[in-house]
């Protein structure tokens, strides 16, 4: 029998069935997330923090490593990482990489090549290129992989909106004069094990469905070599993340996982959001690097400012997306009509996907506030309930806003430019309208 390129559907009778009927954090539909106590949390902040932190994990591993990402660069920071996996695989660790095929392109396949035979399992999630739009596989080139995901020995979790990527390269603009502004968390305590079983899954269903990925020919050698000549030429700098750096530790914390899927979890983490923003007492302080919100998600947003919340959002001053970015500015004139307040970060580009409620709400993770992620890709985040730790992302927030960006007070004015704004919102709703997935854009 042919396989399935399908892994977003659950097969019948898959290990996940009984595990999800005996974990007590498992969100029944319509419910908000669950929250387990007992966490010791760190607040991670950009690659400087994260890269350190997570390779000394993995250079202490005694049984497992799992990752999952969009984007495994060729840079010397994503070397750095896999030089850790592969001497962790090498004392007998099982090592276990999940790619994106389209965030990673071909050097993800490079990558497979590379692993194919060693011990460190290297698999690349929906192999898909783009001129697979023109034979009928639209809708599933948009079904990403955008987790960024890692569990170390089921004991310690990575979860957030890091890339394994330095903070100084864009894929698509080169080396930036500022780190992408960025957030992730290092977790350790019960909530581990819900993000290892939904890693395990995933795995599980890759194998299942996907056969081996080979490149398209030995043509491909010569480009991927060109590709990482050309860009360890332009890092003039050192990129060493060898020692770990003193993190903001928070001890017995109530944590909450937040996966989004295509099965069971479609609507979770827009469902969280909502229900924060419509308890929200005092301010809400939203950062997205892609903010494309549904309409009910805007609504909330602005009653909560109604209401006297004090609501700032800080969204991509840069364009890094045309589409994305003049899609979002249309959004701007009914939210400061309201009273949200806008700022445009320029220092770099904008790469966060956090946020923070009142004192005793935030989240982090890998999830954009558009309805590509909302409703198309495999997304986690995490909801953090503790008033130091989210004191903590608020002030990193608040910095951005006063030292890094632009206030918004109006909008585009010329013709030119709300023209503009309006047919790419109208073309990002074009696209959820052929996805079939209109639940409330």
């Amino acid at each position: 029998m042919k396989p399935t390129d399908d892994t977003d559907r659950e097969p019948s009778g898959s290990p996940s069935q009984a595990a999800d009927a005996a974990s007590p954090r498992k969100s029944r539909a319509g419910e908000g997330p669950r929250f387990a106590p007992g966490h010791r949390v760190h607040l991670l902040r950009g690659g400087a923090d994260f890269f350190p932190a997570i390779r000394t994990a993995i250079d202490q591993a005694r049984k497992s490593v799992m990752v999952e990402t969009y984007i495994f660069n060729d840079d010397a920071t994503a070397e750095g990482i896999l030089q850790s996996l592969q001497a962790a695989a090498a004392r007998g660790v099982e090592v276990s990489v999940v790619i994106d095929g389209f965030g990673s392109g071909e050097h993800g396949r490079l990558l497979a090549q590379r692993f194919a035979q060693g011990d460190l399992a290297m698999h690349i999630y929906r192999p898909e290129r783009w001129w697979h739009l023109f034979r009928g596989k639209g809708v599933s080139l948009l079904k990403r992989l955008h987790r960024k995901l890692a569990v170390v020995d089921d004991e310690i979790a990575f979860v957030g909106g890091i890339n394994m990527l330095d903070d100084y390269i864009d894929p698509n603009h080169g080396v930036l004069s500022d780190p992408r502004f960025d957030f992730a968390v290092r977790i350790e305590g019960p909530i581990v094990g819900d993000i290892a079983l939904s890693m395990q899954r995933l795995l599980w269903q890759i194998r299942l469905a996907q056969p081996p990925v080979a490149l398209s020919g030995p043509d491909r050698q010569p480009v991927a070599k060109q590709l990482r000549e050309r860009t360890r030429q332009a890092l003039a700098f050192p990129r060493r993340f060898d020692l770990p750096l003193p993190l903001p530790l928070r001890e017995n914390v109530a944590v909450a996982f937040v996966p989004r899927d295509n099965i069971r979890n479609r609507s979770t983490i827009e469902r969280a959001y909502l229900q924060a923003f419509d308890a929200a007492r005092e301010r809400i302080v939203l950062a997205n690097a892609y903010f494309i919100p549904s309409g009910r998600f805007r609504k909330a947003l602005m009653r909560a400012a109604q209401r006297g919340v004090r609501v700032q959002l800080l969204l991509q001053g840069r364009v890094e997306y045309p589409l994305q970015h003049h899609a979002t500015q249309a959004l701007y004139s009914a939210l400061l009509a309201a009273g949200v307040e806008i700022h445009e970060y320029g220092r770099s580009f904008l790469h966060a996907k956090v946020a923070v409620v009142d004192a005793d709400w935030a989240t982090v993770g890998s999830s954009n506030v558009d309805p590509f992620s909302l409703l198309l890709a495999r997304e986690a985040n995490v909801v953090v309930r503790d008033a130091p730790f989210n004191a903590a992302l608020a002030q990193a927030l608040e910095e951005a806003i006063a030292e890094r960006a632009v206030r918004v007070t109006v909008p585009p004015l010329s013709l030119w430019a709300r023209l503009r704004n309006r047919m790419a919102l109208a073309l990002v709703h074009l696209a959820v309208f052929i996805t079939g997935q209109r639940r409330g854009y």
